[in-house]
């Protein structure tokens, strides 16, 4: 005698398949843990977090493994010898990132340019409601980059220099406090905010070391002095 097939029906099979379903789910969330939330959704535009500053004693140490050179000339140099201001995505560039960061309830529109917000410049102190009032600094200037290595250096790499997010390289500052920097060396410039100078020590050694880019003498000292304030 032939065995009966056992068949279901559409509707023992609806239920079957439900059934199944909710076991996964029971057993996915046993493994996540009572009170488990999902993993908060990270928007491809948010802003970068602002680096964080080593302390003195490893700046120091990173200091005295950069290579005392005279600055070279300053011939062949042009900022566009740096291509800067890359696109980063959703339609911002690298200053509008920037400006976004270091800014407070900034208000973009929708090509990423800031339309409101309030920002305090790291060099002086003083708090600003417009961004045209704002520069973004390279806190190793392009300039003095090219004069203590970067002439040597692909176009790609200058171009990471002058749009490195990573390293304390960039900043919302005053506008004229930036003009003021120029190319400058903190032998020859440093803040007018005194009691930002541990900060840019720290800053000015880091970039310079990552990038390996020579100091002078008077820049080593000047740094050195800077570090005493930390």
């Amino acid at each position: 005698m032939a065995a009966r097939r056992f068949r279901l029906s559409v509707t023992q099979r609806t239920l079957l398949v439900v059934a199944i379903l909710a076991v996964a789910l029971l057993g996915y969330w046993a493994t996540r843990g009572a009170g488990a939330t999902l993993p908060p959704f990270s928007s491809p535009s948010a802003s970068p977090a602002a680096p964080v500053p080593v302390t003195a004693a490893d700046a120091q140490k990173q200091l005295d493994e950069l290579t005392i050179a005279a600055r070279t000339s300053m011939d062949g140099y042009s900022r566009e010898k740096f291509p800067h201001w890359d696109s980063q995505g959703s339609n911002c560039d690298t200053r509008e990132v920037v400006l976004k960061r270091d800014g407070k309830d900034v208000k973009t529109d929708k090509d990423c340019k800031p339309t409101s917000g309030t920002w305090t410049s790291v060099y002086d102190d003083e708090t600003w409601t417009k961004p045209t009032d704002l520069d973004i600094d390279h806190m190793v200037p392009l300039g003095q980059a090219w004069a203590s290595g970067a002439k040597t250096w692909t176009t790609q790499k200058r171009e990471q220099f002058a749009n490195d997010l990573t390293r304390p390289q960039l900043f919302a500052v005053t506008d004229n406090v930036n003009q003021q920097k120029s190319d400058k060396a903190p032998d020859q410039w440093k803040p007018p905010l005194v009691a930002f100078w541990c900060t840019y020590a720290t800053d000015w050694i880091i970039v310079k070391h990552y990038y390996g880019l020579t100091i002078t003498q008077a820049e080593k000292t000047a740094l050195t002095d800077m570090l005493r304030r930390c």
